[in-house]
């Protein structure tokens, strides 16, 4: 029975019941090994076999399952439901013909239960006609099922239904499938390019099918969560005003209005801003953003963020709600009570991590020891504005080969350094010490030493020195710590979060001469540092702040400028001359002119979050139809082209030719 008095009593078995809270959480199976599913992080506590799945929905309602096609689910029936007459429907994940009778697994979202034909030579021609049609069952074909549920005698205990199977005596098969390209099992053998071109195969997989409902766990506690603190969820357009700062915008052709175009909101940043003038007080959206950018195994063209404003707020306020709101998410989905999180201000988190979003979950701290390396002849050194050092602990015996190829990965994109010095600490022992270095040439034992007592190593370490500008060598060993915490599987358990704070309000831009802003030009500074915005813009810093997790950036904020005269001083050190920045956000220096409260907000990517707590390597997983690394569906074929009428209704043109529009196969 449900422990919560608000509960209906099902009409029938209390295994025909989903908890809508968690969705088949401890009742999904492994297609592979028949064990029990990820639970997407639900930290539920079981209940006994013959009730696991009559729980009660947060609202205290039950859902029921049965229909026409099904009395349960596939992953519903337990040792209690022996003896009684049951209808199933679902997938074949597989077919075996034993010869005395066929098993048959039947799959659906919930998991998988063992169907038995037999083939009893003294029953009658129906029994025989059931076991050679199932004989003839392929993969993925859809069934129907009727037939009493018996004691399995030899029990698969890495099923959740693994006591029981059913006797069919009522086979109905509802729709045939060609064989699948590849299997669907949780480990299957087709390729990332053939999953996305069948990805309603693919997310009948157990992981994806999981992925997807741990977000849609994610969500329901968002949404719980910021209702629950007077936050009114509030939707914005899609079509808005293109504007030049920040990433590119994709764009729309307006039918009615030739020659012009709307963009799709790469935020709703202003309009969230508005809405804090208007007095909404505490706004949050669940919303698609759509950025043209290059992507990646953590990026896509069009992404959901959960975008949050609220007014009268300083910036502990805004960080304390949005803390609260993070960790009730990994309570609920992990079971996980994350520690308060710490505030690192951006200068620290450079010096000694050398990048704005560090994991924390290991060391390897950077090291300065400029004043170490200079002065020996050793030209790159004393060139150099910093000398940066890190300390790989346990690689110090590696090869030469392997320490080549670790300096390829330093000169390459992912790391981007000008070069690597090593030295592998061999002994630390007084009146031993022995140390080897790619630049023994310039350094002696003496030297290194001090090198390695500055890094704090320890025998069998290796250190790895990079050298440049300051904050490009810092950004260099920061990619390089985050790549050797990977390899060496440091980055691979357990959860670590906090709050970058403090950064520069504006960065220069070598290639525009210009200063450009860190975050967005809406964010205010540090009020003790706006005599700084006349006299050193660069060294403003913003009223801004990142939330990190496992060394991923999952949202950011700010403070914002509610002042039309400070709004207007921003745009003209970021460019804009007076006229530009009307004809771009004039509604919005117009609204400040009306009183505008003191207001600031957050947003934080849904699907990042969703892959760090569900243990994901890429945020695709958790998307269901995601576009692939060039940015195209595979599976529907767009982005296309359009007809010639098409592009002459909406009075545009293009000079790349159709043939050419087409992606290569």
């Amino acid at each position: 029975r449900s422990p919560h008095p608000r509960a209906r009593a099902p009409r029938k078995s209390a295994a025909m019941v989903l908890n809508y809270a968690t969705g088949p959480v401890g009742t999904g199976l492994s297609e592979t090994s028949g064990a029990p599913a990820p639970s997407s992080g639900s930290a539920a506590p079981s209940t006994s076999a013959g009730a696991s799945s009559a729980s009660s929905t947060p609202y205290g309602e039950l859902i029921e399952l049965e229909t026409g096609f099904r009395t349960h689910t596939c992953g519903a029936l337990r040792i209690t439901d022996v003896g009684s007459r049951v209808t199933l429907s679902g997938w074949v994940q597989q077919a075996r013909d034993m010869n005395h009778f066929a098993f048959v697994d039947l799959r659906d979202r919930h998991g998988i239960t063992q169907c038995v034909f037999l083939n009893e030579k003294d029953g009658d021609a129906a029994s025989l006609a059931r076991y050679e049609a199932a004989k003839k069952l392929g993969r993925e074909f859809v069934l129907k099922v009727q037939g009493k549920v018996v004691e399995r005698s030899n029990k698969n205990k890495q099923r959740a239904t693994g006591d029981i199977e059913v006797l069919v005596d009522s086979l109905e098969v509802i729709t045939e499938s060609l064989t699948p390209p590849f299997l669907i099992q949780d480990k299957t053998d087709g390729g990332e390019t053939v999953r996305m071109e069948f990805r309603y195969l693919d997310i009948r997989r157990a992981p994806i099918a999981q992925a997807l409902i741990l977000r849609n766990n994610v969500t329901r506690i968002v949404r719980e969560h910021l209702n629950g603190r007077g936050f009114v969820e509030i939707e914005t357009p899609v079509l808005i005003k293109s504007t030049p700062e920040g990433a590119r915008d994709f764009v729309v052709p307006s039918r009615m209005n030739p020659g012009q175009f709307y963009a799709l909101p790469q935020s709703p940043q202003t309009f969230k801003q508005i809405l804090m003038v208007a007095g909404m007080d505490r706004y949050f959206q669940i919303v698609k953003c759509f950025r043209d950018e290059e992507l990646r195994a953590d990026r896509q063209p069009e992404f959901t963020q959960v975008d949050c404003e609220l007014s009268f707020v300083t910036q502990d306020d805004v960080l304390r709600v949005f803390e609260g709101l993070a960790r009730d998410l990994f309570r609920q989905t992990k079971g996980v009570d994350l520690p308060p999180f710490p505030r690192m201000p951006w200068s620290q988190a450079m010096d000694e991590y050398g990048i704005d979003k560090p994991d924390l979950r290991f060391g390897m701290k950077l090291r300065e020891i400029t004043h170490l390396a200079k002065g020996k002849d050793f030209k790159v050194f004393d060139e150099a504005e910093y000398v940066g050092a890190i300390c790989c602990p346990g690689v110090g015996n590696w090869s030469t080969k392997q320490v080549k190829n670790l300096e390829k990965t330093c000169t390459g994109e992912q790391v981007g350094a000008p070069g690597l010095v090593w030295v592998k600490v061999k002994s630390l022992k007084e009146g031993a010490v022995d140390l080897d270095s790619s630049a023994k040439k310039f350094f002696g034992a003496e030297d290194l030493k001090k090198w390695a007592d500055a890094c704090e190593a320890a025998e069998g370490d290796l250190i790895c020195v990079f050298w440049g500008p300051k904050l490009k060598a810092q950004t260099a060993l920061g990619k390089f710590r985050h790549l050797m915490g990977t390899d060496l599987g440091l980055r691979d358990k357990g959860f670590s979060a906090l709050w970058v704070v403090d950064f520069p309000l504006l960065e220069w831009d070598e290639d525009d001469e210009r200063y450009v802003a860190m975050h967005h030009p809406f964010t205010s500074c540090k009020p003790e540092d706006t005599p700084l915005m006349d006299t050193d813009p660069g060294k403003v810093r913003a009223n801004a702040y990142d939330m990190v997790i496992n060394g991923v950036e999952v949202g950011g904020g700010s403070i914002r400028i509610h002042d039309r005269a400070m709004q207007s001083k921003l745009f003209s050190l970021l460019g804009f001359t007076e006229e530009e920045a009307k004809a771009q956000f004039g509604f919005l220096l117009s609204a400040f002119e009306y009183g505008a409260p003191p207001h600031g907000g957050l947003a934080f990517g849904l699907d990042r979050m969703c892959t760090i707590i569900g243990g994901g390597t890429s945020i695709r997983d958790y998307i269901a139809f995601p576009k692939n690394n060039q940015g195209r569906d595979v599976m529907i074929n767009a982005p296309s082209s359009l007809t010639p009428s098409q592009l002459a209704e909406l009075s545009i043109n293009t000079t790349v030719k159709a043939a050419d529009a087409l992606p290569s196969s």
